[in-house]
């Protein structure tokens, strides 16, 4: 499913215009984005958890060269489905 395909399956499933739907999502994906950024933790109860992970820096090697190189640290966005979500999409 893409995101026309979504905004169309909320739409019908809210009664709500394409636009409005649009809108909507267009919004809770800003401020999930923005939160994250953030360090914030975003929790949807019966859903999951957006939230940002730190790695370590560590030491890699280059595949062609094989030679060590230094990987530094960052943040990534990481999403933990919940209970219900996992139960939900295990029966289907």
């Amino acid at each position: 499913m893409n995101k026309t395909e979504l905004i169309t399956a909320v739409a019908e499933e809210a009664k709500l215009s394409k636009k409005d739907a649009e809108s909507a999502l267009n919004a809770i994906v800003k401020v999930i984005k923005e939160a994250v950024a953030n360090d914030e933790k975003v929790q949807i109860v019966g859903f999951g958890t957006f939230e940002t992970r730190v790695r370590k820096a560590r030491q890699g090697r280059n595949p062609r060269t094989n030679e060590p190189i230094d990987i530094p640290a960052g943040k990534n966005p990481a999403f933990r489905p919940g209970e219900p979500f996992k139960k939900a999409v295990d029966n289907k």
